[in-house]
């Protein structure tokens, strides 16, 4: 009899420790099941995405690729703040108070998060031929997709602040009085937003551009256009960084969107050859007019232009269908081979600079 009391006793020490510990299963099995919704949730994103790739539909495709990570870290997120739940019951530490503000502020910035991440993918298919009739170029794409995200973060910042106690209609009062304070701290840092607002809008240039300033010593290919400073590759492989500010006091040319190149050389014939110079002339014009290359619609000047002082000059004023800058050299080339063809069909030399020596002789004795 004594020994079935003491295992009565010992049954209940055991039931009431293993009740008192029950939370530290509990937090276990919680864990457990994350790992392994994480896990089938990870290879469902995978087989959505093979699904997706083969559809003609776009939108899907973003929605994978946007919404993959977010899904993944809110399972996590879900399942420790469940568990953080559940030691709460049995603790009374001033921390776990903290638990419904970041379970509110989490999933207020996972869904943002999401927000930015789909903007960025609408920023990159918008660019690809196929998705839109008229594919959106990156300058443009990039200054939507940026309007777009800040938006989302600000309206994110101002919601997480409400869903924090903070009065927001108080954080606009001050911004609108801090902002004064800003805008005479920070007004170089502002000249430049604005200048990048205007490069938006205006499109002086856009990325990928050649773009040059007889003002300052700045050339080259325009590689990315920020809020503040606009990054442009020089020919020597370089980087440039230029204030956004600075395009709104100096003229700049783009020679990307010059409409042809123009041929514009003087050559001199000798004064020897005076009486060949109309032919020769003559044929360098038709050759021109013949030549599959160069754009008869546009300005054709060939003619005497001077009597200079070893040669008589003509020059070639015209202009090339391509704009492509190692193209134009090729058929500026090809065009100056043929004219030195055509001088040397004529029997005729090019001048070069001579003196002629007169010496008097004076007759002896």
């Amino acid at each position: 009899m004594e020994f079935f009391t003491s295992a009565v006793a010992e049954l209940q020490r055991w039931l009431a420790v293993s009740a008192a510990y029950s939370w530290i299963l509990q937090v276990f099995v919680i864990v457990l099941l994350t790992l392994v919704a994480n896990y089938f949730v990870r290879k469902l994103f995978d087989r959505l995405a093979s699904s997706s790739v083969k559809t003609s539909v776009h939108f899907d495709n973003m929605i994978v690729a946007t919404a993959r990570k977010p899904v993944r870290f809110f399972i996590w997120i879900f399942g420790m703040l469940l568990a953080a739940d559940v030691v709460k019951e049995v603790s009374n530490e001033a921390v776990f108070d903290i638990i419904e503000p970041i379970r509110e502020v989490s999933f207020i910035v996972l869904f943002a998060w999401f927000g930015v991440r789909f903007i960025h993918q609408g920023e990159e298919a918008v660019q690809r031929p196929g998705v839109l009739d008229n594919p959106m170029d990156a300058t443009t794409a990039s200054a939507l997709g940026k309007l777009m995200r800040l938006s989302v973060i600000i309206t994110t910042a101002l919601v997480v602040l409400q869903a924090l106690g903070f009065s927001v209609s108080g954080v606009l009062a001050f911004g609108g009085i801090g902002g004064i304070a800003v805008g005479f701290a920070a007004k170089d840092l502002l000249a430049n937003f604005f200048g990048g607002l205007m490069i938006y809008l205006d499109q002086p240039f856009k990325v990928g551009d050649w773009v040059r300033s007889p003002d300052q010593e700045i050339e080259g290919t325009v590689e990315n256009i920020g809020w503040r400073l606009t990054r442009i590759r020089t020919f020597d492989k370089r980087p440039l960084y230029v204030p956004n500010a600075t395009f709104a006091t100096i003229s700049l040319e783009n020679p990307s969107r010059m409409l042809r190149r123009r041929i514009k050389e003087t050559i001199g014939i000798r004064y020897d050859d005076a009486l060949k110079v109309e032919q020769i002339v003559a044929e360098v014009k038709q050759m021109l007019i013949d030549h599959e290359a160069i754009d008869n619609e546009y300005t054709m000047i060939v003619n005497v232009d001077a009597f200079a002082a070893s040669s008589i000059n003509f020059f070639i004023y015209t202009f090339t269908k391509t704009t492509d800058w190692i193209e134009f050299h090729a058929i500026k080339q090809d065009v100056m081979v043929k004219v030195i063809e055509i001088v040397a069909r004529n029997k005729a030399e090019f001048a070069f600079p001579t003196q002629t020596l007169h010496i008097k002789h004076e007759p002896e004795g």
